[in-house]
């Protein structure tokens, strides 16, 4: 199993599908061990991830470990945590200088091959609209903030956040919910599968 999930994470990260449509070149930043209790699956890797080569690299990814109250080394050990993007590529930005969301064809051609090898999973955080809409499909609220309210009815397998994007923080901020009744929880299930 393990061999297996090495061999599909090489071939993912030479992939080229959608290099034609990324102003930057293609450089898949994903990492996955069949150890991992943790899974998170974001958006897509942002200018500076796709820099480094390294995810959640960046400002958001000081947030995101803020929540989980991780440290960078804790966050970094593959063993432990897994991180598998919707898409793997940084997309480039927009006109208003956002990123572009996930290229379309990473997730469906990947991640099922790449899932049923994370056997080892206790709890899968679905960060940001894209990584909820394929996860929850039909069970998706009408909006992200009403899939992310309603975090309970997707445990335990899964627990939807919102990005961790510095341009969220007025929605954190109308949103208080958020730090009061889902971070207790995501902290509480997050040292539970980490041990």
């Amino acid at each position: 199993m393990a061999i297996k999930l090495q061999i599909l994470l090489k071939q993912a990260r030479a992939c080229r599908v959608c290099e034609a449509a990324l102003p930057h070149g293609c450089r898949p930043v994903l990492r996955a061990s069949s150890t991992a209790k943790l899974l998170i699956i974001g958006q897509a890797p942002g200018r500076l991830v796709h820099e480094t080569g390294i995810p959640w690299n960046d400002p958001s990814g000081d947030r995101l470990r803020q929540w989980l109250r991780i440290d960078r080394e804790r966050f970094y050990d593959v063993k432990q945590i897994a991180i598998v993007p919707m898409g793997f590529c940084f997309p480039g930005t927009d006109e208003a200088g956002g990123d572009r969301p996930p290229r379309p064809e990473c997730a469906p051609l990947w991640h099922p091959q790449i899932m049923p090898l994370l056997k080892g999973v206790e709890l899968t955080l679905l960060v940001g609209s894209y990584s909820q809409a394929f996860y929850l499909g039909k069970r998706r609220r009408a909006t992200m903030t009403e899939t992310v309210r309603g975090f309970a009815d997707h445990l335990p397998q899964f627990l939807p956040l919102p990005h961790p994007s510095w341009r969220n923080t007025g929605w954190i901020k109308r949103n208080p919910w958020f730090e009061q009744d889902l971070l207790p929880v995501l902290r509480k299930r997050v040292k539970a599968a980490l041990g």
